[in-house]
């Protein structure tokens, strides 16, 4: 009898069910929320019919797909272990300057769009200046700015919104290929981009590194005020395109629009795996979060449940994800 087996003969039955649990729960830690999205949709396709109809599969990708554009800038911004809670004002500002940019006749359809990303860039790149060169919180920096940019929003349109826009223009986010609407498009590019960017590149290992061990990181040669600002600076970018892609479906550049979207974002991207402490998260898991989001809010609204109560829910799934993100370093 060799050594190996012999080892497995004095392995007792306690032993052999733990490790078959711990099985278990590695295979939950990395696809549970697959699972949980899979469970979610056959729930909902068995007692709400019209949710697998192509309608609403259309409805809930234009739904999510702003949300999503969001949430992939805010996975890299939540895995050097930051935060940004300017991304729906960043949003409100891009949408209102590229709209005012984007009446029928007045420019070429490239000037709002790259004026409204700008727009966002800067933004994100300001946050980034302040937490890196300044050392400020990045909580307390893009607090600030949550406020100044929806200011900034409110004087640049006198508080109206702004209408009259080109047909190129809306068609970003309210045409569509054959079946497909634009903004998924729009939103699958973010995500190949981002993912490329965050798995396979130099700048990611930087992203992770940072975000696992600031001072080692910077100790072994890593230029962290860099990251951290391209981190900001891009988070803010894509908060300015899905400004672009939101005030095209809509038709229109309001001020008050993008409430709230952080915080969706922050929940997908909790939701989808990304440690708040800093130094694990993947796009792939965000872009899961976004969907677990976007297919329950949808499909609350199918089941008739009130907006009130879908509020409760998505904050119990947030504090959920924390208290098991929490749980699996322990």
């Amino acid at each position: 009898m060799t050594q190996e087996s012999e080892q497995t003969k004095n392995i007792g039955p306690g032993e052999r069910v733990a490790g078959k649990w711990q099985g278990v729960g590695a295979f939950l830690s990395r696809y549970g929320i697959y699972c949980a999205f899979c469970l979610l949709a056959g729930f909902l396709s068995v007692f709400s019919p019209p949710f697998l109809t192509l309608s609403n599969v259309e409805n809930i990708l234009h739904q999510t797909s702003v949300n999503g554009i969001i949430a992939v800038g805010m996975t890299l911004v939540i895995i050097t272990g930051g935060i940004d809670l300017s991304s729906g004002s960043v949003l409100a500002l891009s949408a209102v300057v590229a709209t005012s940019l984007a009446h029928p006749g007045a420019h070429h359809l490239a000037v709002p769009v790259v004026f409204g990303v700008l727009v966002g860039l800067a933004a994100g790149m300001l946050n980034g200046l302040l937490i890196a060169k300044r050392r400020l919180a990045p909580f307390i920096v893009t607090l600030g700015m949550m406020t100044a940019a929806r200011g900034l929003a409110l004087v640049y349109t006198s508080g109206r919104p702004v209408i009259d826009l080109s047909d190129s223009y809306n068609q970003i986010g309210g045409g569509s290929a054959g079946e497909v609407p634009n903004a998924a498009l729009v939103f699958l590019a973010v995500v190949l981009v981002g993912a490329f960017l965050l798995h396979y590149t130099r700048f990611g290992r930087h992203v992770f590194a940072v975000g696992g061990n600031e001072l080692a990181a910077r100790v072994s040669g890593i230029d962290t005020d860099r990251v951290l600002i391209g981190v900001y600076a891009l988070a803010g970018a894509l908060a300015g395109l899905a400004g672009i892609v939101l005030s095209s479906r809509v038709m229109s550049g309001s001020p008050a629009t993008g409430q709230g979207y952080e915080l969706d974002a922050i929940a997908a991207v909790v939701i989808g795996g990304t440690s708040l402490s800093g130094g694990v998260g993947s796009i792939g898991g965000t872009i899961a979060g976004v969907f677990i989001i976007g297919v329950m809010n949808n499909g609350l609204d199918l089941l008739n449940v009130s907006s009130y109560w879908q509020q409760i829910v998505k904050g119990l799934i947030i504090v959920l994800a924390v208290l098991l993100d929490r749980k699996s370093k322990n």
